[in-house]
């Protein structure tokens, strides 16, 4: 298990857009259009979110904190985990040194 989060580090750290798609916007109750139009997006790019398709930006994380709560680091923060996560299995670091008085 993870250190700080008690999840299995083998386990891909929640979408925001699986969040929204799985527990907020059911909670709220109210159509998709009206959400996408209430954050002055595309439905198309809501959609792209909530599939995880596309990211929670910064931008973004401003707008779901205004519309649904959470502040914008939260929504941040979940989508950089879920990044680093990826990261951490898609970028080959075998060629890359370790410099042992590089972190000070």
């Amino acid at each position: 298990m993870g250190p700080e989060t008690g999840r299995s580090p083998e386990r891909c750290p929640t979408h925001p857009g699986a969040l929204l798609r799985e527990i907020v916007l059911p909670a709220v109750g109210r159509p998709k259009a009206e959400i996408a139009r209430a954050l002055g997006i595309s439905r198309q790019t809501l959609y792209d979110i909530l599939n995880e398709r596309q990211p929670v930006t910064p931008q973004m994380a401003v707008r779901l904190s205004k519309l649904l709560g959470r502040s914008p680091e939260a929504w941040l923060r979940m989508q950089n985990a879920h990044d680093l996560w990826h990261a951490a299995r898609e970028v080959d670091t075998s060629r890359i040194p370790t410099l042992a008085d590089a972190e000070g």
